[in-house]
């Protein structure tokens, strides 16, 4: 993904990503950048194109959710009740799409606001299996895709990577494979307090906004390597 030098090679990459996490559908938008209209998917056009043709952006329970949480989200969540929502979610199946889904709303540091989606089509019991191992992942995965699409939109094929530690790369590393703080701390053989230290001044060099974002975009701009893979159910 860090290759990409387009929307069409990031949408070249989502087809990838579907097909590595063994997913139905990986989904990408972001309305608000530069007032475009940004998105990578493998949803089909004719869907793509039905979507906005029948408006579903006002009544689509996943994205309204998402413009109202900062949190990962499962679509099971979501409210479905109204006729309309069934409707919709009817339609989509039969444009294939599957039952489930999971959404990161992306707030950006230039106001900006994306969606990244996984959708399938499998058992509650098989998508929370997935789910409960992957979460992590694909929001560490989701951040990364909405950077590249800036740097894709703004231009920037070769940003310039913020100076770390050896330290500050070290708890980074560990914590973009999942490994707690308490976990990280004593590998490193620091205490916690010091470990938030590290962690703190990495967030701050790299311009994010939480921790999870500072994985992001060490592992966007190649400081640390990703030492993980999206597991399969």
């Amino acid at each position: 993904m860090q290759t990409t030098s387009s929307i069409d090679e990031l949408q070249v990459w989502a087809h990838e990503l579907r097909d590595f996490c063994d997913v139905t559908h990986v989904f990408y938008h972001t309305a608000t950048l530069k007032r475009e209209q940004i998105g990578a998917f493998t949803y089909s056009r004719d869907w793509a194109r039905r979507y906005v043709e029948r408006n579903y952006l006002s009544i689509d329970p996943v994205l309204q959710g998402a413009m109202r949480r900062f949190h990962p989200m499962d679509w099971k969540t979501l409210d479905w009740s109204s006729p309309a929502a069934r409707a919709f979610l009817l339609d989509a199946m039969e444009h294939g799409l599957g039952n489930q889904g999971w959404t990161v709303p992306i707030w950006g540091p230039q106001g900006e606001f994306a969606v990244f989606c996984l959708n399938h089509q499998c058992s509650d019991a098989d998508w929370s299996r997935f789910t409960s191992q992957s979460a992590k992942d694909i929001l560490v995965v989701s951040h990364l895709m909405h950077e590249q699409a800036l740097r894709i939109i703004n231009r920037e094929t070769a940003p310039p990577s913020a100076d770390l530690s050896p330290r500050e790369r070290e708890a980074l590393a560990h914590l973009s494979v999942g490994h707690s703080r308490a976990a990280v701390a004593d590998m490193l053989q620091i205490s916690e307090n010091t470990l938030r230290a590290y962690i703190d001044s990495a967030r701050h060099k790299l311009g994010a906004l939480n921790v999870t974002h500072a994985v992001a975009l060490a592992l966007a701009k190649g400081i640390i390597t990703p030492q993980g893979a999206l597991p399969k159910y």
